[in-house]
């Protein structure tokens, strides 16, 4: 049976920005270029970027924002039961992401399994 698995939760991203406002903008193109690209190939199954935050100023003129940013992904599985479904789409979201680079994942919330 198909199931698909919901998982929220943030991660670090490290970029150049004039003000709070652009490094928080790119940060979040910058996720939602790589999600996207996830599901053009069929690696998730939808995906949203929900907000940015600045995680750390820059200590001098040149250094970089690192900017904290919320994120759902989607992936859709193969299983006998929900709760079996949401053991192998968490590692499938797992494996999504380290394939994208999205590095610094803390989840949010547990992994949510429902019938596709």
């Amino acid at each position: 049976m198909e199931f698909a698995v919901s998982r929220t939760g943030t991660t670090l991203v490290t970029l150049h920005g004039g003000s709070d406002t652009t490094a928080c903008a790119g940060a979040t193109e910058e996720l939602a270029s790589t999600l996207e690209a996830l599901d053009a190939d069929g690696t998730i199954a939808d995906w949203t970027v929900d907000d940015a935050d600045v995680y750390e100023h820059p200590t001098g003129p040149f250094d970089p924002y690192t900017v904290s940013v919320e994120f759902a992904v989607t992936v859709v599985v193969e299983a006998d039961d929900s709760d079996a479904a949401a053991g192998v789409g968490a590692g499938a979201i797992d494996e999504a992401l380290e394939r994208g680079d999205v590095d610094s994942v803390t989840y949010t919330s547990s992994p949510a399994a429902s019938p596709a």
